[in-house]
C-alpha cells in the first residue's frame, strides 16, 4: 500500500501576508524574534510550492487466526476457511503439521503443543486475535474429561491472558442416554463451556453441533462420510418434534455438514457482532445458511 504525503510551501503569489501570531501565557502577542514584540509573524515569501513526494507504508495487519487441533477432522476445514477469508492461520496440536497433502496445507503456520502443558501455547497465540478449538476425543472417563475439559479450559485461560478478543469452542450437544454412557466427555465438554462464558463473557461463542459429516482427509485418501450424513440430515430436518421425545428425542437430532460448523466457527470468531453465547444445530445450519458481513 502506498500513501502520497504532500508537502506544501508557501509562496508569495498564492498567500500574499499570514497573520499569524502566537499569545504568551500574559496575553501579548509574540513573533519568533525575541527583539520584537507587539509584530504579526511573516512566513518566508521566497519560498515556493515543492511536488509531492511519496513513501512506502506498510499494509494494515491482517487477523492471526489459531486453530486448535487444526490437523483433526473439523480443524482442518476450519483452516481452510479461514484461509478462503483472507486470514493469517496458525495450528496447534500434539501431532504438529497435518498429513493433508492439499496445497492450501502449506499457507499454515504448525506449531506443534500439548494443552495440558500450557507453556507450550505461548509461542503459537503469539499475535493471535482469535482462536477456535476444535479439541476432543475419546477413552476413558478420565482421560477424556482431560481432553475435552482439562486441555481446553487451559486453552481458554491462556488466551483470555494474553489478550485474545474472540474464542470460539467447537463442543457436542447433548444426546440424552450417550450423556451418561460417555460422562467424562459431556462433563469435560460442559466445563469448558463453563470457563469460557467466564473468561469470555461478551466475545466466547459455544457450537453445539451433533454428528458432523463431510470429507474426511487422511493423507492422500479421502473418506467421504457425506454418503451417510447428507442424507440423515434432509430426513432428520424434517423430524425435529421427535427430537424432542424424552431419552430417544436426542438421536433424532439433525447431522451437520462439517462446512457449515467451519463456515459458522470462522465467522463467529471475526465478526465482531456475532453474538456470544451457545448455538445448537438449528442456529448452525442458520447462520451457515447466511452471508457473513
Amino acid at each position: 500500500m502506498r500513501s502520497v504525503i504532500s508537502r506544501l510551501i508557501f509562496s508569495k503569489q498564492s498567500i500574499p501576508r499570514l497573520n499569524t501570531m502566537a499569545v504568551s501565557g500574559n496575553g501579548r502577542y509574540m513573533t519568533t524574534d525575541s527583539t520584537k514584540v507587539d509584530e504579526p509573524f511573516e512566513v518566508d515569501k521566497t519560498s515556493k510550492v515543492e511536488e509531492a513526494e511519496t513513501v512506502d507504508v506498510p499494509p494494515p495487519p491482517t487477523e492471526k487466526l489459531l486453530v486448535l487441533g487444526g490437523s483433526g477432522f473439523v480443524g482442518s476445514h476450519v483452516c481452510r476457511e479461514a484461509l478462503d477469508r483472507g486470514l493469517t492461520v496458525a495450528s496447534l496440536s500434539r501431532s504438529g503439521r497435518s498429513t493433508i497433502r492439499d496445497s492450501w496445507a502449506n499457507h499454515i503456520t504448525w506449531h506443534q503443543g500439548n494443552l495440558l502443558l500450557p507453556d507450550t501455547l505461548k509461542e503459537a497465540l503469539s499475535g493471535a486475535t482469535a482462536v477456535i478449538s476444535c479439541v476432543g476425543g475419546f477413552g476413558s472417563n478420565s482421560h477424556m474429561y482431560k481432553i475435552n475439559g482439562t486441555a481446553n479450559i487451559n486453552a481458554i485461560r491462556a488466551a483470555a491472558e494474553q489478550g485474545v478478543k474472540r474464542f470460539v469452542y467447537v463442543s457436542a450437544t447433548d444426546f440424552g442416554v450417550a450423556n451418561y454412557l460417555l460422562k467424562g466427555y459431556y462433563e469435560g465438554k460442559r466445563a469448558a463451556e463453563t470457563e469460557l462464558l467466564t473468561k469470555f463473557p461478551y466475545s466466547g461463542v459455544i457450537l453445539r453441533p451433533g454428528f458432523i459429516y463431510g470429507t474426511r482427509s487422511v493423507g492422500s485418501m479421502k473418506i467421504p462420510l457425506g454418503v451417510i450424513g447428507s442424507p440423515l440430515e434432509m430426513v432428520l430436518q424434517h423430524a425435529k418434534p421427535m427430537s424432542q421425545l424424552p431419552l430417544v428425542g436426542p438421536l433424532f437430532i439433525s447431522p451437520v455438514n462439517v462446512t457449515a460448523v467451519a463456515q459458522v466457527a470462522v465467522r463467529a470468531a471475526t465478526d465482531p457482532v456475532f453474538p456470544p453465547g451457545i448455538i445448537d444445530v438449528p442456529g448452525i445450519q442458520r447462520y451457515s445458511q447466511q452471508k457473513s458481513s
